[in-house]
């Protein structure tokens, strides 16, 4: 008789399933923002995702844990901050506001992107789970680093007000979708709203 088996790594699908292997966490994440944004945050399910994704469910929570954590990534897939802050904050704090509401709404203009962004948005405004995802990334993970890498007095509430004006940005111009700001060039909201986020994160 042999001695018992190793135990599995904590978090690991208990069958090899034919979604495993390279390639796997990227079919993740695409299920998850197509399952999010047709289904909104509170009817999808790690289950639902792992369904869409062809992997076992144990495979979902291996790679991002709860629902919460597939949610954030989901998110960080649309926004991509690591690529995105070096290139707010390469040229320096001159044009920041600019460039800061350029990539914000090109993000909001890409139909690629814009799908799952609904979604996230339309579930915060009615979920706390989903608003608490949503308050954690754009305001940690994406404003406070820019403004803390400014180098600017009280950085949180900087990053604050410019997430406000952009998230309302949003919902007026993409969720309500109030016109004429539904229907705006999007280069005139750009060179409207810039100044207002260069003062936001810059000046003393």
């Amino acid at each position: 008789m042999t001695g018992a088996a190793a135990p599995r790594r904590r978090g690991r699908p208990a069958r090899t399933g034919e979604g495993e292997g390279p390639g796997a966490r990227e079919r993740i994440l695409k299920a998850a923002r197509t399952e999010f944004a047709e289904r909104g945050y509170d009817k999808t399910t790690v289950r639902g995702i792992a369904k869409a994704a062809d992997v076992d469910p144990a495979l979902v929570h291996h790679y991002f844990g709860t629902k919460d954590e597939v949610f954030a990534a989901a998110i960080e897939v649309s926004f991509e901050p690591a690529m995105v802050i070096p290139e707010i904050l390469g040229q320096g704090a001159e044009g920041i506001g600019e460039r800061l509401a350029r990539f914000f709404i090109g993000v909001w203009e890409n139909p690629a992107t814009r799908a799952p962004l609904l979604a996230i948005l339309r579930s915060a405004l009615t979920h706390e789970a989903a608003a608490k995802v949503l308050r954690s990334f754009v305001l940690r993970r994406l404003l406070e680093r820019i403004a803390g890498d400014l180098d600017v007095p009280d950085p949180k509430f900087r990053a604050e007000l410019a997430a406000s004006h952009m998230i309302g940005i949003a919902i007026l111009r993409y969720v309500i979708q109030v016109e004429p700001l539904a229907s705006a060039d999007p280069e005139e909201i750009v060179a409207m709203v810039a100044p207002t986020l260069q003062r936001y994160l810059t000046e003393a």
